[in-house]
């Protein structure tokens, strides 16, 4: 059965009745609405991607804009002027409290007066609010995470991508031609797997440098090798069947049999596959930016404002908690997707629905 149907086609059953018949897609959003956790996965990527390709326009600061004596404020719904205040006097208190004082000295009165100053000299400035806090360098830490975003979900985007496409190719050439061109491939792809993948990469990142398209060609350069052998596996056990031999015996050319007919009945297990392996890449990318690896300054990604929270988590832990939460938010609602999405394809869960 074709995956896609442009129109839903009737036939009759035994008993003579019109029944309206339906593709494996129309079936399997059928039975993926039922899954609610499924359904709140597939909205909660949605809202990070919408999120991520509208930053340029959502009311939120620039992520690279600096303001130094806005430097580790924690999250508050505050004007900033007054979260520095209260951060500044709220040290300076425990300050004296060991030193045994009861009153500011002169270093310390001076330090408030001047923040008091600014803060009557720029009202604009001291008028934003930090709903996540700030970095050590005063930038917006929402923006921060936002525009991190971009990075780790195209990262995983593209990468999943570029392997589906890769493994797509040599699989379906492999299952369908079979022989020699079989062997080959499968003893190429067996040779790469032996490969100690993560390996490969750092070393890649750490002879040509830290380059963000660079790091989108180093995570998928091998991860093609399971996409190929999933698309070998459902071209093998298709090549035989009615629908080819149909199509051999008008003269259809072999692309055209692998892109026409075989494709598009192994898009399920396809799309399934891609959605359990895209937070495989994005873990990927925060590994190697918590290695220091990654994306460089001024770009960020979800991995890099991690490991840039580990070494203050104990003085400013927001600047590790708000991306981790982030960051672990998408990828259980990533999974919940493809869990659902894979008992929605599997043909046995129709006769469970």
């Amino acid at each position: 059965m074709p995956f896609f149907r442009k129109k839903a086609d009737t036939a009759l059953n035994e008993f003579n009745q019109e029944v309206k018949a339906s593709s494996l897609s129309q079936d399997a959003w059928k039975r993926l609405k039922k899954n609610k956790m499924a359904i709140f996965g597939l909205t909660v990527v949605l809202i990070y991607i919408f999120v991520s390709l509208a930053a340029p326009i959502l009311p939120i600061y620039p992520s690279a804009r600096q303001e130094l004596l806005h430097t580790n404020l924690p999250p508050s719904f505050k004007p900033a002027g007054t979260v520095l205040l209260e951060t500044r006097e709220s040290r300076f208190a425990r300050v004296m409290q060991i030193q045994g004082r009861s009153e500011y000295n002169d270093t310390e009165r001076a330090e408030l007066e001047t923040i008091r100053a600014d803060i009557q000299a720029r009202p604009d400035v001291h008028s934003r609010v930090y709903i996540l806090g700030t970095d050590i360098l005063g930038r917006d830490m929402l923006a921060r995470i936002v525009y991190g975003g971009q990075i780790s979900i195209g990262v995983g985007l593209v990468g999943t991508i570029t392997a589906l496409f890769i493994g797509m190719f040599f699989g379906a050439l492999a299952g369908y031609v079979g022989g020699r061109i079989d062997e080959l491939i499968m003893r190429f792809v067996d040779v790469l797997y032996g490969l100690p993948y993560m390996l490969v990469v750092i070393i890649l990142m750490s002879i040509f440098g830290r380059n963000i398209i660079l790091l989108f060609i180093a995570i998928a350069l091998v991860s093609w090798l399971t996409f190929a052998r999933i698309v070998r596996g459902q071209i093998v056990s298709l090549k035989n069947s009615e629908f080819v031999q149909a199509a051999r015996s008008v003269g259809a050319n072999v692309p055209r049999i692998i892109a026409i007919h075989l494709i598009p009945n192994t898009i399920g297990v396809i799309i399934v596959y891609s959605t359990l392996m895209l937070p495989n890449f994005i873990m990927s990318e925060s590994f190697l930016s918590f290695l220091g690896l990654g994306v460089s300054a001024p770009l960020a990604s979800w991995g890099s404002l991690i490991s840039d929270g580990v070494g203050t988590l104990e003085l400013y832990p927001w600047l590790l908690v708000c991306p981790a939460i982030v960051m672990t938010l998408f990828l259980f609602a990533i999974n919940f997707l493809g869990d659902g999405l894979r008992d929605a394809f599997d043909p046995q869960s129709k006769s469970r629905s």
